[in-house]
Order: C-alpha cells, then structure tokens, then sequence
C-alpha cells in the first residue's frame, strides 16, 4: 500500500484547507463534517459521527476475526490569533490551528485512503477523529459515548508534531510520556469599600499577591523527571475597573503539573491547604474550581514495541527522549487498550507549537501515514 502523488497533492489542500477553517474545542461541527466527506469516497464499513459530541469515528473490517486497532487524532484548534501571511492562513479571527492537529488529521484520512483500497487482511481498523483534546475533555467523553463499545480497540495509536526534533526524527519510550495536569480557579471574596476609606472593606489584593508567589514556589523540577512538580499562573483579576472602589473580589488561575497523577493528588492537597491559610488569614471567603483535567499519559510495553519494530521496518530514526512538561489526554485510552504515543519531529528551526506563526510541515504527512501503517499491517496483515 502506497500514497500517490496525486494523494498527496489533494491530502495537502485538505489539510490547508482545515488550517484555514480552524474550530476549538467541543465546537468543531464543519471540521467533523469535512472529514466525512473527505473519506465518503473510500466505502468505509461504519461510520460513527457525534461520537463524545462532534467525534468521528470511521472502521475498515476485514470481515475475518482479529484485533481492533483505533488511530488518534484531534479535531480541534486554539483561541489563538494566527500572525501569519500563509494563503492558507485561519479565516477565523481569534482561532487557529497552532498545535498542528489539522496535520494529524490528515495522517488519518491518509490511512483511510489507503484502507479504503485495501482492508487490513484480519480484524479492524478505528480511525478516531477526536474532539475537544486541548481542554481535556474529549477523550473522556469519547470513552463515556455508549457507542464507543461498538469500536473499544484492543491497541491505540497516537502521534503528535514536535518542533525542536529535526524533521522527521522520532521520539518514543515506553512508560509515562505527558505529565498530568489540571487548572485551578481561586475565587476570593472580601467587602468593596470607597477607595477612600480602604479600612471599611476587606480587600482579597494582599491575598492575591501573597497566593501569586506562594503558589509558583511550590514548583521544583525542570524536565519531566520524577519529581517535577510545577504550578503556573496563568491568569489574575482584582475587583473593578474603577478607581473610586477598594475590591471586594478576585479570581487566580494556577495550572497545576506533575508527572503521575498520584502526584497531581498531592499537588492539589497541598495548594488548597495554601489557598485555605491564606484567605483564612485574610478573613475572605474562598471557592475552588477545577478545570481542563488530564491524566497523565503512559505508553505500555507492548504497544511501544510494536511502534519501535515499524520505525525500525520504515528506516524513520528514533530514540526514547524525554516525557514531555505538556499535557495530553490521549493517555485515556490506556485504560482500555494497550495504548503508546510517539513525538514526530516537524523541525529544528521552526516556531513553537502554540506560537500564532506555527504551521504544520506537510512532509511529515507521508511519514506519519507510513509509521502507523507499517503498525497496522504489522498487527493485522
């Protein structure tokens, strides 16, 4: 099985296209569709749509008994501005695809191409177009989809762009690979009084910048080692945007990391222990919320050996590395298959995922495609 050149002329506009149309998480209604469409013409057996909210999931069965191998990808993009000149520039102000997860897409409909032309020669190949994997919770609800029993794989496969790694060079390892992570919203509440007269009122400002540096002292590490530990703030606001009124309320965001998630556990015990001194000793009510959970994610033996013989059997050069700081939540998935991500490198001298001039180099499509393919086969005949 093999890629044309015309493949690859039209995989190319494809993915140009879902750059120029980027959707963010839990909103990528046309994104979902276009991708429907696109592998329309390769006679998939099943095709489930709304999975986890706007999910697709798309099977090529060989009819003949064997394992359910699913492929991963992420449908969504970012609120980011794209600051770049490229025709195929995001035609949506405020959002863009800055993490390359248009790029990812493309590698499946690339393998639903060549599925389409010939089946896998037992079992069952998944292509997983997920939802909502920037804010953590598309995994999660792909999972809790009672439909996804009809498609639970027994090996799950995911890949993700990496810039700093020279083009095309890999990264994998066996055991954990992204750290857990979740974002904590402090609320604090207090009194407003006149700004005049600050003494009536009970200001949450001395709390907010005490909680500021408390919070970010509690990190300690610098690479995904055992014992990182990192609490970053993201976000702060204090009162009204007026100068007549001492505030009376105030929000921190901290995104809190570690890189299990027995760690994360304490990790949270310890920054809400903090929050509770601190508004305590300010005499201010406080609430805890949590969002954009991730697990960490682990790539077991099995699953990684596999990946290694078909980066091996492609002649695509590859080491361990390092688990990464990020988070993601492929790592779900691990809890019902044996699961293994790897890092494809997209170039040594080129903008960082999340920078508003980030583009996905559509090399890597060819690559990538010919990795999971060789996995496939390799599995399944």
């Amino acid at each position: 099985m093999y890629l044309t050149n015309q493949d690859m002329i039209e995989l190319t506009a494809w993915r140009r296209k879902l750059h120029s149309m980027p959707e963010v998480s839990r909103e990528e209604v046309a994104t979902a569709a276009e991708v429907q469409a696109f592998l329309a013409p390769t006679n998939p057996d099943q095709v489930i749509s709304g999975l986890g909210g706007t999910g697709v999931a798309v099977v090529y069965d060989s009819g003949k008994p064997g394992p359910t191998v699913l492929f991963r990808s992420e449908l969504d993009a970012l609120p980011i501005e794209e600051l770049s000149e490229l025709p195929h520039r995001s035609k949506i102000a405020g959002k863009s695809h800055m993490c390359g997860h248009d790029g990812h897409t493309a590698i499946l409909a690339s393998l639903g191409r060549q599925f389409g032309r010939e089946r896998p020669k037992s079992g069952r190949v998944v292509l997983m177009f997920q939802p909502a994997e920037e804010d953590g919770s598309g995994a999660a609800a792909v999972l809790a989809d009672e439909r996804f029993s009809k498609v639970k794989p027994d090996y799950s496969f995911s890949l993700h762009n990496f810039p700093g790694l020279p083009l095309g060079h890999v990264w994998l390892k066996e055991g954990v690979v992204n750290c857990a992570s979740r974002g904590l919203k402090i609320k604090l509440s207090g009194r407003t009084a006149h700004a005049s007269m600050p003494e009536t009122g009970i200001s949450p400002a001395p709390a907010v910048a005490q909680l500021m540096t408390a919070l970010t002292s509690l990190s300690r590490g610098t690479v995904a080692g055992e014992d990182l530990v990192l609490a970053t703030v993201t976000h702060a606001v204090i009162g009204e945007a007026a100068f007549g009124i001492a505030p009376g309320y105030a929000e921190v965001w901290v995104t809190l990391r570690t890189i299990t998630d027995d760690e994360m556990a304490t990790l949270t015990n310890t920054a809400e222990t903090l929050v509770r001194k601190v508004a305590g000793d300010g005499e201010l009510e406080f609430q805890l919320e949590y969002h954009d959970f991730f697990d960490h994610s682990e790539n077991s033996p099995e699953a990684t050996r596999i990946l290694r013989a078909a980066l091996d059997a492609e002649g695509v050069s590859h080491e361990p590395g390092l688990a990464l700081r990020a988070s993601e939540d492929f790592g779900r998935f691990a809890a019902v298959s044996k699961s293994a991500m790897f890092f494809l490198g997209a170039g040594e001298n080129v903008a960082a995922l999340h920078n508003p001039n980030y583009d996905f180099p559509d090399d890597l499509i060819p690559i990538g495609t010919r990795i999971f393919m060789r996995a496939a086969r390799d599995i399944l005949g």
